[in-house]
């Protein structure tokens, strides 16, 4: 067996989750046999990187861990100062190797894929290049004059043909109908109300937050890593919820729980139980290993209230009712998610870096005790 696949063989025995949900397997097995040509080509990747977290899907899986493996020597030998040619490899590389199950095989092959320290805070900021404006084609409204217009009695023919048409008077020489009358003008439909344009860049008040009660818990019966939640989110029947746990709660810890959930991805099949919901948590600073706790809302939150984001942009949006998976939303969006040396959870343009607070009509919400954490 390789170096690669034994060090993906370790992740997924720490992770059982990485193999993905039933209807990703095949998928991930492809691109997993993609890795290795992947890698070879990190410009291209980085454009395939740029919009995403995982190579399939919402969650890790062992793809990811296999197209470390392979950008691992590249990452590792590289010089400091080429890593800002290719950001969206080096956060995907670095995001991929704080996985709690990369960080287990890592542990039991140590001499296979060790940790790579990059100072990413010593880096330069990428350049971000504006899109080159489209240029509007003219219109041809001279087209008749360049190539000879109707002379002006023919326009006028027409003319009366259309007045004609629409009910106004006849020119001269042409006949009334037997009753005298004109014909009425009739009134053109109204048009349909155009829909609102989908955003070109992905939005945080896309993603569909409320605040969640956690009615029941049970391990999962095909995978130990996971959990089976029941949790109430403001709907006629709560919703089954299936979330990688075991290793940082215990089922008395999450059980009448308040807490946040992301209610728009597309529902996954992890193991045989369908998954309508992902659970917001903060994962500390150091990395997987060194916690996770439940992002919580502010006292007196009910099931069912909406979180949004602060600012007048995004209060007041309305969420999309599922996320395309393929348009990858929320992977977009997530590596900005964080907390705030207060703990306040919050969203961080990485465009104009500013920071937007998220929070119900009550107040901020908060991890419990992690700063600096990363959410998802």
């Amino acid at each position: 067996m390789s170096d690669i696949a034994q060090f993906v063989a370790a992740a997924q025995k720490a992770d059982p989750a990485l193999v993905g949900a039933d209807k990703e397997q095949a998928a991930i097995s492809k691109v997993a046999a993609e890795t290795e040509a992947l890698a070879k080509d990190l410009k291209a990747l980085n454009a395939k990187l740029t919009p995403v977290t995982y190579l399939v899907g919402n969650t890790a899986t062992t793809a990811d861990v296999s197209l470390y493996c392979n950008l691992h020597s590249a990452i590792a030998s590289a010089p400091a100062a080429q890593h800002p040619e290719n950001p969206a490899v080096l956060r995907y590389f670095l995001h991929v190797q704080d996985l709690a199950s990369v960080q287990a095989a890592q542990k039991e092959l140590p001499n296979a894929f060790p940790a790579v320290d990059v100072d990413v805070s010593s880096l330069p900021a990428p350049v971000r290049v504006a899109p080159t404006p489209k240029v509007k084609k003219e219109k041809k409204d001279k087209a008749a004059a360049t190539e000879g217009a109707a002379p002006a009695e023919g326009k006028k023919e027409k003319k009366d043909k259309a007045a004609k048409a629409e009910g106004a008077a006849p020119a001269a020489g042409t006949e009334t109908p037997k009753d005298g009358k004109k014909k009425e003008k009739k009134e053109k439909a109204p048009k349909a109300p155009t829909a609102p344009a989908t955003p070109a860049v992905p939005l945080p008040s896309m993603i569909d937050l409320r605040v969640g009660k956690v009615l029941d818990v049970k391990r999962h019966p095909d995978a130990d890593s996971l959990y089976v939640e029941s949790i109430d989110v403001g709907e006629a029947e709560p919703r089954t919820v299936c979330s990688g746990l075991v290793k940082y709660m215990t089922e008395d810890e999450i059980r009448g729980a308040t807490i946040i959930v992301v209610c728009n991805l597309k529902p996954v099949t992890m193991r045989g139980v369908k998954s309508f919901a992902m659970l917001l948590c903060a994962s500390s600073k150091e990395g997987k290993d060194g916690g996770v706790e439940f992002v919580l809302p502010p006292a007196g939150a009910q099931a069912g209230d909406r979180v949004y984001f602060e600012g007048e942009q995004y209060e007041n949006a309305t969420p999309e009712a599922t996320l395309n998976p393929k348009k990858k939303v929320f992977e977009t969006i997530q590596p900005n998610f964080s907390t705030l040396d207060n703990l306040e959870a919050v969203w961080t343009d990485p465009e104009t870096k500013t920071v937007h607070r998220i929070r119900t009509k009550d107040g901020v919400c908060k991890a419990k005790s992690f700063a600096g954490a990363s959410l998802s």
